[in-house]
């Protein structure tokens, strides 16, 4: 079979696509579109309460020149510039939250292509039952069943359940290594070993740490 040297085209494209919407749109929004719900939704809500600011003094500003169109009276004092402060700050720490968080978006798809490159290139190794405690020791949330490792994942609905199964294809397809799925509404259930070898190898468990990554996303 041939190795895949590049991460799965899906991915890629959702990291760049949520740089541009999170620098040159609104931020938070690319982050929310790329799985990152909690980084997206503070960056959200912090980029409208620096918006909302911002135009509070704006109508400020102009209710006041507003009013002098139609009177010969001076301004009186002068208008504060705590809005236009308070909301320039928030709406630039969205920005740059948003910023950091695309930049580890795509740190994450570029180191996925370099585990995938190494998984392809390298034979699976079969692992001796010496060395299952300290390969299980990575991966503690998955079970040892008879030389088969296996993980069950809860979400909060269907839908959760189905776009996990649909990451968890893509990184099998690009390390060509398939787990045994079964889906049942919201929970979802792994199991992982490498027939080529007769037992549990090094393939297992490095697809079994990047299905748990993909679970958090």
């Amino acid at each position: 079979m041939k190795p895949s040297s590049t991460p799965p085209k899906s991915k890629s494209s959702r990291a760049r696509n949520a740089l541009l919407l999170n620098l040159f749109a609104t931020p938070g929004l690319g982050s929310l579109l790329a799985g990152r719900r909690w980084a997206g939704w503070g960056q959200l809500l912090l980029a409208v309460a620096g918006f909302v600011y911002l135009m509070t003094w704006f109508v400020q500003v102009m209710g006041r020149y507003y009013d002098q169109m139609f009177s010969d009276q001076p301004l009186q004092g002068s208008l504060r510039m705590t809005g236009l402060l308070l909301g320039s700050g928030m709406f630039a720490a969205a920005w740059v939250w948003s910023l950091f968080t695309s930049l580890d978006l795509l740190k994450a798809v570029e180191k996925d292509a370099q585990q995938t490159v190494a998984a392809s290139i390298a034979p699976p190794v079969k692992l001796v039952e010496g060395q299952l405690p300290g390969a299980l020791a990575t991966v503690p949330l998955w079970q040892d069943r008879g030389g088969v490792i296996v993980r069950t994942y809860e979400f909060k609905d269907f839908p959760a359940a189905m776009k996990f199964v649909t990451g968890v294809a893509e990184l099998a397809e690009a390390a060509q290594h398939h787990p045994d799925i079964d889906i049942r509404w919201n929970r979802v259930t792994l199991a992982l070993v490498t027939h080529d070898v007769g037992g549990l190898s090094t393939k297992d468990f490095a697809l079994a740490r990047q299905c748990d990554e993909r679970a958090l996303q």
